[in-house]
């Protein structure tokens, strides 16, 4: 049974407000964002942390973008937030995406043994 709806002016701030976009980060996670701890390995270390990876690809998945729009997309949330950091580039999401994965599954494989 579906209900009458009775303060049209409610409704209808209801339905704008459901193209309202909150998006928090708390101050552990911006601190976390960019790495300045070298590996002490051969090649460069990683500029971006895991966590900035995983919160950039967990926005791609909330709302389906590509990776060079996810780019864009974060870094507008991170003027909004009025930070001075940057998103990891397309190529660096991808990359570290598939090293992720890996890292995810072989925990999996420790964790069930």
């Amino acid at each position: 049974m579906k209900k009458k709806i009775r303060n049209w002016s409610q409704y209808n701030r209801a339905l704008v407000q459901r193209g309202n976009i909150n998006i928090w980060l708390s101050e552990s996670a911006i601190s976390k964002w960019q790495n300045t701890e070298k590996h002490g390995g051969r090649g460069r270390s990683n500029y971006y942390f895991d966590l900035a990876i995983e919160t950039c690809l967990t926005l791609r998945a909330v709302f389906h973008l590509p990776l060079r729009a996810l780019e864009g997309f974060v870094n507008s949330l991170l003027t909004m937030i009025d930070t001075s950091l940057q998103s990891p580039g397309y190529s660096c999401l991808c990359k570290r995406r598939a090293l992720l994965i890996n890292k995810a599954l072989l925990n999996l494989k420790v964790t069930m043994r």
